[in-house]
């Protein structure tokens, strides 16, 4: 498939909820589209899950249009392009910039399912027809207010509750939902909040139980990840620390972690994503997707690759409706009793709802092959 064209979308929606972590609050999501066309006119559509401060990684809305308009889009654009994986090879020479690449190598991905008439996931080598979902919620005000959400979420049918921590806001706060929920599956997301000074302290949430606990350390380490998971009952989950599959391999090796946490963005795209899927799946390593607060562009994308056979644990990509007002897919996801049915149409299975886009579009570049 020759690539003929690649608009980018500067898009800003503002959250159902604000939402916190230990790094801070989100209250409106600003991130890009981007739409790929070929010489016959078929479409594939990628989002960028960056925020607009560099507070989950070094990039941010604005390193990633630099690096798309200048960097990535002259790298592909006019290319004949026989399958996706060839896109991470394209960009290796490209030093990270992960969230970037991935936003143009998942429209190439869709791109190519549509072209061959499959879904994405089953282009992917997904056999799934739905998929498990669990919730993330973020850091409340007080206990009663988590507690009533953690309810509501139980009551909607989510397979798993995932809870944010941060020193001073969490052995309490999981003891509270343990004491109300004894049996609901738990985990706790500490977003790198804590250091090996805090053993003591991790070790007394290993009585409740949890799936487990999500990089408590630092987002850059591997090894301090080995000495507090040999200390700690709790299985340790790496996220931020994994960008490739030879951190996976090293972080496996050395007994960092039991799970990991497989972000499209974080790795650079769906082939490496892939990648570490296979490798976890030889190696007995559980793993689940992650969600970055996605539109439904993103959330599609999640949807295709959660459909491969190593995704044993619920991931984060919960209904449009948990954080969006109106999402720009049609349909929008929907979980329906912890579950998401898989599309059965082409590509990403879902139809972007130009309405939408052009209403939360700030901005917009088109690149054309010549």
């Amino acid at each position: 498939m020759k690539i003929e064209s690649i608009q980018l979308r500067r898009m800003n929606m503002t959250m159902k909820h604000p939402f916190t972590t230990s790094f801070g609050t989100i209250h409106d999501k600003d991130f890009l589209l981007a739409t790929i066309k070929d010489e016959f006119g078929h479409e594939g559509w990628g989002e960028s899950v960056a925020f607009t401060y560099p507070w989950y990684s070094e990039e941010t809305t604005e390193t990633c249009i630099h690096m798309i308009r200048d960097f990535l889009i002259p790298t592909v654009l006019g290319k004949t392009i026989q399958h996706p994986d060839e896109v991470n090879d394209l960009f290796a020479p490209i030093r990270k910039n992960n969230m970037a690449k991935a936003t143009i190598e998942g429209a190439i991905w869709d791109l190519y399912a549509k072209r061959n008439k499959m879904t994405l996931a089953e282009t992917l080598g997904g056999t799934r027809d739905q998929i498990e979902v669990g919730i993330s919620i973020g850091i409340e005000k007080n206990v009663e207010d988590l507690l009533a959400n953690v309810r509501g979420f139980i009551e909607e049918g989510y397979k798993r509750i995932k809870v944010k921590i941060k020193p001073g806001y969490d052995v309490d706060v999981i003891r509270a939902i343990r004491e109300e929920f004894p049996d609901v599956p738990l985990m706790a997301d500490a977003n790198s909040a804590y250091t090996l000074n805090d053993v003591e302290l991790l070790k007394q949430l290993d009585p409740f139980d949890l799936m487990m606990i999500e990089q408590p350390l630092a987002s850059d380490d591997i090894i301090d990840h080995a000495v507090l998971q040999k200390q700690i009952e709790t299985p340790i989950c790496l996220d931020e620390s994994i960008h490739s599959l030879e951190d996976a391999r090293k972080a496996v090796e050395l007994g960092s972690c039991r799970i990991i946490n497989i972000k499209i963005g974080r790795l650079g795209g769906l082939t490496e994503a892939k990648k570490i899927h296979d490798y976890c799946a030889a190696k007995g390593i559980d793993v689940w997707c992650g969600g970055m607060l996605e539109s439904g562009i993103g959330r599609a994308h999640n949807v295709a690759l959660t459909t491969l056979s190593n995704f044993t644990l619920p991931g984060d990509t919960a209904s449009s409706s948990r954080y969006w007002e109106q999402d720009i897919i049609i349909p929008e996801v929907v979980a329906e009793k912890g579950y998401i049915t898989v599309p059965s149409d082409d590509g990403i299975g879902y139809k972007p709802n130009m309405e939408a886009i052009n209403r939360f579009t700030v901005d917009q570049w088109v690149f054309s092959a010549e």
